[in-house]
């Protein structure tokens, strides 16, 4: 997720057309999207089946929240920016896209902060 949101995309970014660089980020990031939802279900599987439900359990909402940040992202943004871009990005248009693309990376960014979080717990179990 870190590798392709902040190392990957602004690369393709610089070195390509934005709209080539837009198309394959946009696809790498359907793809770290389909790989959180996995990650994520898996996760809380885990954590249900070892520990069970509690609302003590601050990782299992984190995941949960994640979860659902993954979901809006993938199944509510996107497809209303791709919309956009099939439209044609008139100056309304891309007013209305750049919103979208401004709250996308704000989740993103919440999701990168909180999967940190998450690491970073699991390593001070281990040490």
């Amino acid at each position: 997720m870190w590798a392709i949101g902040y190392i990957v995309a602004p690369v393709l970014f610089q070195m390509l057309d934005k709209p080539v660089a837009g198309n394959i980020a946009g696809q790498l990031f359907s793809i770290v999207s389909y790989i959180g939802i996995f990650s994520a279900v898996a996760l809380i599987i885990n954590i249900l089946v070892q520990q069970g439900f509690s609302l003590r359990h601050w990782q299992l909402w984190t995941l949960i929240i994640m979860l659902l940040v993954i979901i809006i992202g993938q199944f509510v943004l996107q497809p209303m920016m791709a919309e956009l871009k099939a439209l044609g990005l008139t100056e309304e248009n891309r007013s209305q896209f750049d919103r979208l693309h401004g709250v996308a990376s704000v989740l993103f960014l919440m999701n990168s902060l909180a999967g940190l979080a998450l690491v970073v717990s699991g390593l001070e179990r281990k040490l």
